[in-house]
């Protein structure tokens, strides 16, 4: 009965972020960005490569940071097409922590500054059998963990980056969704646990989100003073989540742009996704998180959750907003990616 009490709890904040009115904000809005330096995880597909179009087209330098490295470049060659500007391939698999720490050392070797960190990518619904290199949950390990360890390891070139930024601010921007209502955090349930596998991927899909805002809004505390301004966003993505009771099951999907994410849905809720809720197209997507990491006005609104389109959420769930979760999260994650 959790996700079920959430949805009807929630109802109205979650109708007023999947029937957003059009956008106020638009690409033509995002200022000159050379001399910035932005990466972008899982930018081969969907909402991320939308993102990267935009970017490139305003002059920033962009690094691509995917696991398929034949996807990405397709990607990349697609956006030259387009944009006469060409993103940069970086080897990026969020389900491996060696590979994390890979990547980021690679991005290291490369660049002293970091000016904008999209933490995009994401998975959903996977087969619960799936888990990370690590250990951990699939969808919660691509979505959390790894950003987390990334960020960290990131952390020297963003401080760098603020010095150079034309405002005197670095930005971490966490993908979330409207699932983040549907369910608070189980840290039971984050590694292979008989727990896990009662809880699904679904649930834990709406963990990871509610987590994406619970971090923007711890490294907004943790960090605001130096210079960091991090926030959440949901950018008008689908999401599928299951309430499992001991009698009933009843399933919601409820969305706004169809994109790779969907790989993994079931067939009930593609099926209910596109006979009930309206749809935008994926350039709609980008919006969110282009007013997020790229205009001044962002900057007044450390830590907060962002929505449909470009616009500050009157909420986000309940336990994003207390310290101690929140430092619980943190915590857990700075002991589960230490090195030994």
């Amino acid at each position: 009965m959790g996700v079920l009490w959430s949805f009807v709890r929630y109802s109205g904040t979650i109708h007023r972020q999947s029937r957003p009115p059009e956008p106020v904000f638009s690409v033509n809005h995002v200022p000159d960005l050379t001399g910035r330096v932005i990466l972008v995880t899982g930018g081969n597909d969907g909402i991320g490569k939308e993102t990267i179009r935009a970017l490139l087209e305003h002059n920033a330098k962009v690094y691509m940071a995917s696991r398929d490295q034949k996807k990405a470049e397709a990607a990349i060659e697609e956006l030259k097409d387009k944009t006469g500007k060409e993103a940069l391939f970086l080897k990026l698999d969020l389900a491996s922590l060696a590979s994390v720490r890979q990547a980021a050392s690679q991005f290291l070797s490369l660049e002293r500054e970091l000016h904008v960190l999209y933490n995009n990518a994401g998975v959903s619904n996977t087969p619960i059998d799936w888990l990370t290199d690590d250990g951990y949950d699939m969808t919660f390990g691509t979505n959390i963990v790894g950003h987390f360890l990334l960020t960290q390891l990131l952390m020297p070139a963003l401080q760098t980056g603020k010095i150079t930024s034309p405002d005197h601010y670095a930005r971490v921007i966490w993908l979330s969704s409207f699932a983040q209502y549907l369910s608070p955090l189980d840290f039971d349930a984050f590694k292979d646990t008989p727990q896990r596998r009662r809880t699904g991927s679904d649930i834990m899909y709406c963990q990871s989100k509610l987590a994406s805002v619970m971090l923007a809004r711890e490294y907004a505390r943790r960090y605001g003073e130096q210079g960091i301004v991090a926030l959440s966003v949901n950018p008008g993505t689908y999401l599928a989540c299951s309430a499992r009771g001991h009698i009933h099951e009843h399933s919601y999907a409820t969305g706004n742009i169809y994109t790779g994410i969907l790989r993994h849905a079931s067939k009930v809720n593609l099926a209910f996704t596109k006979l009930f809720i309206k749809r935008y197209p994926v350039e709609y997507g980008a919006l969110t998180q282009l007013w997020a990491g790229t205009m001044p006005e962002a900057l007044t609104h450390n830590g907060e959750y962002v929505v449909p389109w470009a616009r500050i959420a009157d909420r986000a769930r309940s336990e994003a907003y207390d310290d101690q979760i929140c430092a619980r999260l943190w915590d857990w994650l700075e002991n589960e990616v230490k090195e030994n």
